[in-house]
């Protein structure tokens, strides 16, 4: 678009302007551009007048005399089209390095008088190129020396292009600048002055990020590759449902046997239980399965606490004070009748904080005991024969063909199901009746039931 503005015939005609008292070429006016963008594109004034103030503020056209204010105006106003060296097109990367030969030209031509925001640039500039500044000084004298041969005409113009050119792309702080590509600009207007304590709170933070620990990509990569390639077989969207997905098919055959607590769980979930310790607790059948393997070897005190700091965790705020003192006397008092082996410094601070307990108090020890769990304790459940007796009696239910007219079929006999409240009550009624089968008898309570019946 720009190369056909200055074709010579059909473009945006320009003429010779005087600015102060120079005479300038090739000037056009913001009123031409606008005209003949609406033209060429057949659009309204105000788009063309937007699209003509992106290509100042992307420094294919340059304003003469306000250059600070990178729009284009539909008046009189004189532009210049920059020449295609400065286009950001080239991506010819602004270096600091030419930006402080520039600033030193500059101040070399107007005897120390720059700009604020200039002189700004200028300083940390000479702090931060310290090492090279006599070559930066020298550059800018050589190139002040060159451009006083120049003709006035030419070394203006000169001027003009390279000023607009740091202007779009070191513009003043707090300016909104179409270049912004990075955290080192601020793209808003109307942003206050940072404090230096604000500076010096980044600049903390930036020497602790260094400080961190980091992983390398392909490590990254590789647990990403791996994660994928345990889960892809369990994932509803990458491998089939079986015996069928019941959201297509209407059949719940595939929710019957996954419910919460089954007799004879399927191969896929007891093969789910062996990916990780989350996995098995997460999995209340598995729990269970883990907890038998655990009552073999005297040792469930660890997945006990675990299960009670889930209840203090997700508990009832009313609850917590008598959850808490039940726990602390249960496991990690002195005599314990189910005392845990965790060190004395996570000890220390778990019975420090159940004095004023909340949700969250055990969490350091429930991690210790975790981690324990799953360096040892888990390892010896998959090779034990309780896991393995599982895995032999585990269902593998076949897959489900259906038929069109089975499918609609199947959709004409929908009704709602259970709701999963209702689903939950009957487990827990099941879990009560079977811990009170389980409990020891009341010899003297039953005989005396019998002696008041007779």
């Amino acid at each position: 678009m720009v190369v056909e503005m200055q074709d010579p015939k059909s473009g945006v005609r320009g003429s010779e302007q005087k600015l102060n008292v120079t005479s300038i070429p090739h000037v056009i006016t913001g009123h031409d551009v606008i005209a003949w963008i609406s033209t060429k594109m057949k659009t309204t004034t105000e788009e063309a007048q937007a699209f003509g103030t992106m290509l100042v503020a992307y420094g294919y056209i340059y304003p003469l005399l306000n250059h600070k204010k990178l729009v284009m105006c539909n008046d009189t106003s004189l532009y210049r089209f920059q020449t295609p060296y400065f286009w950001p097109t080239h991506q010819w990367v602004a270096e600091d390095s030419d930006y402080a030969i520039y600033l030193a030209k500059k101040n070399i031509r107007k005897k120390g008088v720059l700009e604020p925001f200039e002189q700004a640039h200028y300083n940390h500039l000479h702090d931060w190129l310290n090492h090279k500044w006599d070559f930066v000084v020298m550059q800018a004298t050589e190139q002040h020396k060159a451009g006083k041969e120049r003709k006035k005409p030419d070394r203006v113009v000169f001027d003009c292009q390279e000023r607009a050119y740091w202007v779009v792309n070191r513009p003043s702080r707090h300016t909104h600048s179409a270049m912004d590509c990075g955290p080192d600009r601020l793209i808003d207007p109307d942003a206050q002055n940072l404090s230096f304590d604000h500076y010096r709170r980044l600049n903390m933070f930036y020497q602790q990020a260094i400080m961190r620990s980091k992983v390398k990509s392909s490590v990254s990569l590789g647990a990403l590759v791996k994660y994928v390639t345990t889960y892809k077989n369990h994932d509803p969207f990458l491998a089939p449902c079986l015996p069928s997905n019941p959201w297509q098919t209407d059949n719940d055959t595939y929710w019957t046997l996954n419910m919460r607590r089954v007799d004879v769980p399927t191969k896929m979930r007891v093969e789910r239980w062996s990916f990780s310790l989350f996995e098995l607790l997460t999995d209340l059948r598995g729990r269970d399965d883990f907890k038998v393997f655990l009552k073999k070897e005297f040792s469930g005190e660890n997945l006990a606490f675990w299960e009670a700091a889930e209840e203090l965790k997700w508990g009832t705020a009313s609850s917590m004070l008598t959850k808490a003192e039940t726990i602390f006397k249960t496991f990690l008092a002195p005599g314990a009748p189910r005392w845990i082996n965790i060190d004395g410094r996570t000890m220390g601070l778990t019975v420090k904080g159940l004095e004023h307990p909340h949700r969250y108090v055990l969490e350091a020890a429930q991690t210790h005991v975790f981690l324990l769990m799953k360096k040892d304790t888990f390892f010896r459940y998959l090779k034990s024969p309780v896991y393995k007796d599982m895995q032999k009696k585990a269902l593998s239910p076949e897959a489900h063909s259906f038929s069109p007219a089975q499918l609609e079929q199947n959709a004409q006999r929908r009704n709602p199901g259970i709701h999963p409240i209702i689903l939950w009550q009957q487990e827990e009624a099941e879990k009560a009746k079977a811990a009170a089968a389980s409990a020891p008898v009341d010899v003297k309570a039953v005989m005396s039931k019998i002696d008041r019946k007779k």
